[in-house]
């Protein structure tokens, strides 16, 4: 299967740049994956499409402003750092641009000198390890300095931070928001669970490397990025016991499915787990524990456009996106969203 296989058009003007005021009142298309059948919904009747006894699977991670502008010490260039992955304490993986400024042993101040970073070596894709020297809390001081790294697509500027982040995430280190849960409002949520859906948690942290163009044309030569995930035995139980009950595990996200599918065993079984997952999952996967999908629309030519082919056919994705971008739906992070039933 070839990259342009999953080529559209899409006109520059349906890209969401700002999210809607009310989280829930955006589109949703519903797709039937086995006969692929369409519907115009908003967003908040999400409600009639979930029934007692499932079980909606949600991705807590919280994004960390981590896109940090400093100077060079000793030149006073200007220099962006973006964290990447936290390794131990205070050293972490960082992109730097202009990468030809960032050698190992320069130091990079910030906010005046109230955050410094060492460079210590040059990693994979020219990536850096860095050291932070600080005084006070690390966290703290990057919610003061920091701003949130939004999509290279969205160019205008995010007044309220709260708005790249999901009403129910808990654990810090995304680099990138789990978008397809931006749709949710707590009160959602809340008439959700009255109705007999479980929510179950999990956490994955999303990496920049899901903003990465697929390069080769053969799909199966694409190299996926790594991001850590972690699912705790009581949300597993919860999964668990949905699935022996014969409820649906609907999945809101990529992130999530991506997370239940690596950690799920051959019957579609969890434990609790946490590691590191490069799962790639496009057209002849066999899903092993998803049955439904709450997601955004995803860029052209993208591992994530492949995913939900994946689950509904890429025949059937392709003619929703048709509709979708004939019905003028709304793009990518803060655009609208799609279930997959």
């Amino acid at each position: 299967m070839e990259l342009h296989d999953f080529y559209y058009d899409l006109p520059q003007e349906l890209i969401a740049q700002d999210p809607l005021e009310d989280r829930s009142s955006s589109r949703m298309l519903i797709l039937d994956k086995e006969n692929g059948s369409i519907k115009h919904e908003v967003f908040h009747n999400i409600t009639d499409y979930l029934k007692s006894g499932d079980c909606l699977v949600i991705n807590d991670t919280k994004v960390i402003p981590a896109r940090l502008y400093g100077i060079k010490k000793d030149t006073g260039a200007k220099i962006e750092v973006l964290l990447l992955t936290r390794k131990e304490n205070d050293i972490w993986e960082v992109l730097v641009k202009p990468g030809r400024k960032a050698k190992p042993g320069t130091i990079i101040s910030f906010g005046d000198g109230l955050l410094e970073c060492e460079v210590k070596e040059v990693v994979d894709d020219g990536n850096r390890l860095v050291r932070f020297s600080y005084e006070g809390i690390f966290e703290e001081i990057l919610d003061r300095l920091g701003q949130m790294p939004l999509p290279p697509y969205i160019t205008h500027e995010l007044k309220d931070k709260s708005r790249y982040q999901t009403v129910y995430a808990r654990h810090e280190g995304s680099a990138a928001a789990p978008t397809a849960g931006l749709h949710f409002t707590k009160e959602l949520i809340s008439k959700i669970e009255e109705m007999g859906v479980s929510i179950a948690h999990v956490t994955l942290h999303v990496g920049l490397g899901t903003f990465r163009p697929v390069k080769v044309q053969e799909i199966t030569d694409h190299h996926m990025h790594s991001e850590y995930y972690c699912i705790e035995q009581q949300e597993a139980d919860k999964i668990n016991n949905v699935k022996k009950n014969g409820g649906r595990i609907i999945s809101v996200g990529t992130t999530s499915c991506r997370t239940l599918e690596s950690a799920a065993d051959e019957n579609g079984y969890l434990q609790a787990s946490s590691g590191w997952t490069d799962i790639f999952i496009y057209p002849g996967y066999e899903f092993k524990i998803i049955d439904c999908l709450i997601t955004n629309f995803h860029l052209p030519e993208s591992t994530l456009l492949m995913l939900v082919s994946a689950l509904a056919g890429r025949e059937n994705i392709m003619n929703a996106y048709e509709e979708a971008v004939k019905e003028k739906y709304r793009f990518f992070s803060f655009g609208d969203a799609m279930f997959i039933s």
